[in-house]
């Protein structure tokens, strides 16, 4: 698995505190710098499972310049990669575009669409309008491509009845992967500084509570399975990269602000576009310290944010039977309450309770 951190947008949303800056004259220097870097860090693929996924994210990766963009992607794609997939925003998404992205190896395109209201997207700072997004959905749902639509729930002035028109509008267009999130006001953003000065208003715990459970029975009745928290996919369509991280497969990742694993431990690189530069693409990578708790903490929030749950043996594998016996301890409150399912040897978040997960992994994680 490889992932490539485009650290570009044209201009930065309100709620978003991924590493991203409206510095694109300076995309050139990035791409040679990003292409130095794969070469000096590729031997670190060697011995591991060969790279079955490329993900360009970011950033906004249809923000950079089409012949940047296909370096990128000559240098990282090999055929045997399953799934390639790049992050796009639907102002970037005409016809041009289309024909450019289907002569390429690339094979899922993940739509940035958040809201079919234009009021709701003015408050958080997007660029495009629903009529936009919904022309740019219908461009790639008439291509090749698998397509992963993003909503966001929670919006400021969001409302269930709106949020449920700009789902049925997307899921008309049978888009195959869904990605729906509930808005996360990120110290250090714009809209968490609108809030603390009263120019928005949070959603309640109710108001969200309400939008997600419209969001788990509309996507269901369509034929959509919730295989993740945030994650829904038509039959065969659910997203291969994404599930790598959620089950430990090694990674590697490329460009300021990417993070790597290579199955024992983890490293990043610093969020700082100058000095990724001038470091020319080595030596720039920073070794996370992880004590035995850290890991066990990650390996817990990963797993029972998906269906498919915790196995046991493996987590018993990992981190010992001591470990795995104060695990069913802890979890023993949860099981009996209803929030946790216990299968054979598979613990497993109840779905109705997916909402409450992060309060259920406060009594399990170590500290």
């Amino acid at each position: 698995m490889i992932y490539v951190h485009v650290p570009f947008c044209r201009s930065k949303c309100a709620y978003c505190d991924f590493y991203s800056l409206p510095r694109l004259e300076l995309a050139g220097q990035y791409c040679e710098t990003l292409l130095a870097e794969w070469r000096s860090r590729r031997h670190e693929t060697e011995g591991l499972p060969s790279p079955a996924t490329l993900y360009i994210g970011g950033g906004t990766p249809s923000a950079l310049p089409r012949p940047m963009l296909q370096s990128i992607i000559d240098a990282l794609a090999t055929p045997s990669m399953t799934e390639i997939t790049i992050e796009v925003n639907p102002e970037d998404v005409d016809s041009e575009f289309i024909r450019w992205i289907t002569d390429t190896p690339v094979s899922r395109v993940s739509m940035g669409i958040q809201s079919l209201r234009d009021d709701e997207l003015r408050i958080v700072g997007r660029r495009h309008t629903a009529a936009r997004a919904l022309e740019a959905l219908d461009r790639l749902a008439s291509s090749r491509l698998d397509v992963s639509a993003d909503l966001i729930y929670g919006l400021p002035a969001q409302t269930t009845a709106s949020f449920a028109q700009s789902l049925n509008a997307v899921l008309a267009r049978r888009p195959e992967h869904l990605s729906c999130y509930l808005l996360s006001y990120e110290p250090g953003t714009r809209l968490n500084t609108m809030r603390s000065t009263g120019r928005v208003r949070e959603a309640t715990d109710t108001e969200a509570e309400e939008m997600f459970t419209h969001l788990c029975q509309t996507a269901a009745d369509a034929g959509y399975r919730h295989y993740e928290i945030s994650n829904f996919a038509l039959p065969g369509h659910q997203a291969i990269h994404n599930s790598g991280y959620w089950d430990l497969s090694p990674y590697l990742g490329l460009g300021p602000g990417a993070h790597s694993f290579d199955g024992r431990v983890r490293r990043y690189n610093p969020s700082d576009l100058k000095s990724y530069i001038a470091s020319g693409g080595e030596s720039f990578t920073v070794t996370e310290e992880e004590n035995a708790d850290e890991r066990l903490n990650d390996y817990l929030i990963i797993r029972l944010r998906t269906a498919e749950g915790l196995d046991l043996d493996r987590f018993e594998n990992l981190f010992g039977a001591h470990n795995t016996d104060r695990l069913l301890a802890d979890a023993a409150p949860h099981i009996a309450a209803g929030r946790l399912n216990m299968t054979g040897r598979k613990l497993q978040m109840d779905p109705d309770c997916w909402l409450v997960t992060d309060m259920v992994l406060t009594d399990l994680i170590h500290v």
